[in-house]
């Protein structure tokens, strides 16, 4: 029996059984692999993320390796991905991490782990040294990876101590503009898909993996209420925010008989990937190549910034944890205004 039968929602290789005792079990279906059993009822935070990763073929069992000679980096790494550690982490996390110690697996996975030395790490961040974010996400990745060693009595101190990230320049993300928003939604009208993905990403200063997760049974009372996909299974941030009348006009006028607001082509649910793919189209449609999703999160705390709310509010509508976080994103918004206050007291 098909998900469609049992909650009037469509998702792809999302099928249902009904047990012996009347209840419902949700399952992905991937072709070529044993199906996944999904928790949670649909639309929940557990429920999506789990469909999710399983979409991503992010499962929480190890990966199938060679045999791992004992002793060895691989063999560290496929214990590290079986503790409950890193099992626990977002599926975003899990993702980056394994991509790099699989990567450093492919080259050095038969050496003895115990041998691992600074001046070791130090050598496998300088090799990609050329992009100073990779090299800094290996050493991220290694950091954790030794860090359990040492905690789980596997190794007897962490090389990557005293191993520092590699300091580099960059922009950061970038702000949009009212007349950049203003541009976008000229070229996107209200009723098409770009706009009310326009919209929640504005007006709720969420991520793309929040965007793609939000519908209907998050609003209430006029709030959206939801768990950012961000952590959620290490440090939840629950949000309550009202929901802003233009998102609300926006969100009726886009017609939707889905779980999610947005959806593909063929009715189905972005991934945070996918969608974060399809909104720079719309963003290049709109001669804003320079634009995207991520962006549109710092602009929103930039506003509020600049409109005299507290780094609190702020913080309460981002979900930011640390003022420092708050500050990061905010700095440049308040330079002018602190410039003019700063001026006029000079001339007193």
């Amino acid at each position: 029996m098909g998900l469609s039968a049992v909650v009037n929602i469509r998702l792809r290789f999302v099928t249902a059984d009904t047990d012996r005792h009347g209840n419902v079990r949700y399952y992905v279906r991937l072709p070529g692999k044993a199906k996944t059993r999904l928790g949670g009822l649909p639309g929940s935070a557990e429920f999506m993320a789990a469909y999710y990763a399983a979409l991503a073929g992010v499962q929480d069992e190890p990966r199938r390796h060679r045999p791992a000679l004992p002793g060895s980096f691989s063999a560290l790494c496929l214990a590290y991905y079986a503790t409950p550690e890193f099992r626990g982490l977002d599926v975003s996390t899990k993702a980056w991490r394994r991509r790099a110690l699989d990567g450093i697996c492919r080259e050095h996975g038969d050496k003895p782990v115990a041998r691992l030395t600074s001046r070791n790490v130090r050598k496998l961040r300088d090799e990609k040294a050329e992009t100073p974010g990779a090299a800094n996400t290996l050493l991220k990745a290694l950091r954790a990876l030794l860090a359990w060693a040492v905690e789980a009595e596997e190794l007897k101190h962490n090389p990557t101590t005293g191993v520092k990230a590699i300091s580099y320049a960059t922009k950061g993300f970038h702000s949009w503009s009212l007349e950049e928003v203003a541009q976008f939604e000229a070229r996107h009208p209200i009723g098409p898909r770009p706009r009310l993905a326009m919209a929640l990403l504005l007006y709720t200063a969420g991520r793309r993996e929040d965007a793609v997760r939000l519908g209907r049974q998050h609003m209430r009372d006029g709030r959206l209420r939801y768990t950012q996909a961000k952590n959620e299974h290490r440090k939840p941030v629950h949000m309550d925010i009202p929901v802003h009348p233009d998102l609300a006009a926006v969100i009726e006028a886009t017609p939707s008989n889905h779980l999610t607001f947005l959806v593909t082509e063929y009715g189905r649910p972005f991934s945070p990937a996918g969608f974060g793919n399809r909104f720079r189209e719309w963003c290049d449609q709109a001669g804003l190549p320079h634009c995207s999703a991520h962006d549109l999160r710092k602009a929103t705390a930039a506003r509020l910034a600049e409109r005299g709310a507290t780094p609190h509010e702020i913080m309460a509508i981002t979900g930011h944890q640390t003022l420092e976080e708050v500050e990061r994103y905010t700095r440049a918004a308040r330079q002018a205004g602190l410039a003019d206050s700063g001026m006029a007291k000079l001339r007193k």
